[in-house]
């Protein structure tokens, strides 16, 4: 019985989001008052545990708050940084670029979908990829709920190994295996996960131009380019690089190999010696020709508002127009890089910037902590700056665009408290525990379940590191017990936790908020839950050949 009640926030939170259509703010609420009512009653909250239940709720309430602050923290200065792109003409001038790489957007919006959303993941992790990429492929023609599937989707395959390797450390730091055993075990589910989740991206990516339909071939490069390295190094090496190297490495081949297809294109055209366009090819060439005028077009608009509003029109040559060479429109994006390379990898650096946390307690129970310096947030926001400078963006531009962003996230906050309400309350009072305990029942199909276990850690909490903290070690214990080898299902824990930031409610209304889907997060979510449960139930039925 207890079990059953337990579920009911979950299931709560999918039905009126996904069935009822409601919003995240509404849904969230509605959940997280069923859960707190709950965990007082059902579950005891507050009755055998170092606080009363009043304390209890208050503490749940502040933690809930304090991570909701943290996530928009990421969320204002990468849309920030957006608004700005799209004001100084930079998202043009990029659009221009890739352009110049590819003359197929959908082979360009796989360079963002797939290698941008792994170099982002695994160098800072945290949600940053899908909050920067989201808005630049709605920019890039995407339709909202399909550019926020796209990003979330992409940007999977390097979470095991994100913000160099943390979510493995998590489980180093808890059970006797060694790195490369567990680096090695969560690859391989990956690796074969991650065919769908390319399926899925080629197929996301493809609705940009229907006629010409999914680029299947440069998706399977795409694949290979990432996967290879990530495999070798996670075998080889150790949990901290795989998703960071093979993202780089990769996007350095792909680009390579697109350039060599396109140059013996135009060898090919030039002699008269290839085939004839298909109908990809001149579809995508179409699309090309499309997305200049609509840069011109966007570039006049935005002029035109700063006149009504009775600004100083600068000249077209000065900015709007996408003239702005590629180094200083993607000077946003390469600052952020730079600095999360810095602060992550060069050791004083790191202990320099993590030596500074800002700490609180609550009833001597709940507690929360935040290292400014190397938080993404500050990095994102220095990004931010960076590029202003860079870009030499007027001071009007500035303020609109942090302006604007506030007012996107401001909405934002009372979702993301709701939501992480509920994940905070199932927690502390042993709801989700309960509902891992009844998973374990399974005994010897105990593989089957175990990375819904993981997937339901990081629905909960957020982050596949929380998942695997508060799951590793019952994993162990669990396999141990069902004498089962326990290594593979650490493997299947880190790859279910990954799987679970697809579906994931207060990461999809961050990611939602960034491209004005607010109040519509339903729409990600049911396009998001069918993705996730075909990746876990083919991690469970590899975990139960495995072992």
């Amino acid at each position: 019985m207890l079990t059953v009640l337990a579920a009911l926030p979950v299931a709560a939170i999918l039905i009126l989001m996904v069935g009822a259509k409601w919003s995240a703010s509404l849904a969230g609420a509605t959940a997280a008052f069923g859960a707190l009512i709950l965990a007082l009653t059902a579950f005891e909250f507050g009755v055998d545990d170092p606080f009363g239940p009043v304390e209890g709720v208050l503490g749940v309430l502040a933690r809930a708050a304090w991570v909701a602050f943290t996530v928009m923290l990421i969320i204002g200065p990468a849309l920030g940084i957006h608004h700005l792109q799209q004001r100084t003409g930079a998202t043009a001038a990029l659009e221009a670029g890739l352009a110049r790489i590819t003359p197929d957007p959908r082979v360009a919006a796989l360079l963002i979908v797939w290698f941008f959303c792994l170099l982002i993941e695994g160098a800072a992790g945290f949600g940053t990829p899908v909050a920067l990429a989201a808005p630049f492929l709605v920019a890039a023609g995407f339709k909202p709920v399909t550019a926020v599937v796209a990003a979330m989707v992409g940007h999977a395959s390097a979470v095991p190994f994100a913000a160099v390797g943390t979510p493995t450390l998590a489980q180093l730091a808890i059970v006797d295996y060694g790195p490369r055993e567990l680096s090695w075990s969560v690859a391989p589910y990956m690796a074969v996960v991650g065919l769908v989740l390319a399926f899925v991206v080629a197929r996301l990516v493809g609705t940009l131009l229907p006629t010409a339909g999914p680029p299947w071939k440069w998706m399977a490069v795409a694949y290979a380019a990432f996967f290879v390295p990530n495999l070798l190094i996670a075998r080889f090496v150790g949990p901290e690089l795989p998703s960071l190297v093979g993202a780089i490495g990769g996007a350095v081949v792909f680009i390579l190999a697109v350039r060599w297809g396109v140059n013996r294109r135009m060898r090919d055209d030039a002699t008269g010696s290839g085939p004839p366009l298909d109908d990809a090819e001149v579809a995508a060439e179409e699309r090309m020709r499309e997305s200049a005028e609509e840069a011109i077009e966007h570039s006049e608009e935005w002029r035109a508002a700063d006149a009504r509003a009775g600004a100083a029109v600068p000249s077209p040559s000065v900015r709007r127009e996408p003239h702005m060479s590629v180094l200083a429109a993607t000077a946003p994006y390469l600052v952020l890089v730079a600095l999360v390379l810095l602060t992550r990898l060069v050791a004083p650096v790191r202990e320099a910037t993590q030596a500074w946390e800002v700490r609180w307690e609550l009833f001597g129970h709940f507690s929360e902590s935040i290292q400014p310096l190397y938080h993404p947030g500050l990095l994102l926001l220095l990004s931010f700056a960076a590029g202003a400078v860079w870009q030499r963006a007027a001071l009007r531009d500035i303020g609109l665009a942090f302006e604007k962003a506030t007012y996107q996230v401001i909405p934002v906050f009372v979702a993301l408290v709701a939501m992480v309400t509920v994940a905070f309350t199932m927690s502390e009072s042993g709801m989700t525990t309960q509902l891992a305990v009844a998973a374990a029942g399974a005994g010897a199909a105990w593989p089957l379940l175990s990375p819904f276990v993981g997937a339901l850690g990081t629905f909960m909490t957020g982050s596949a590191t929380a998942s695997n903290i508060l799951f590793t070690e019952f994993q162990d214990q669990t396999a141990l017990s069902a004498e089962l080898d326990p290594v593979p299902l650490m493997g299947a824990q880190g790859a279910g936790a990954a799987i679970g930031n697809l579906i994931c409610p207060h990461n999809v209304v961050a990611a939602a908020a960034t491209v004005g889907l607010s109040g519509r997060e339903g729409q990600v979510l049911t396009k998001a839950l069918p993705i996730a449960g075909v990746c876990l139930v083919i991690i469970g039925a590899m975990a139960w050949l495995i072992v």
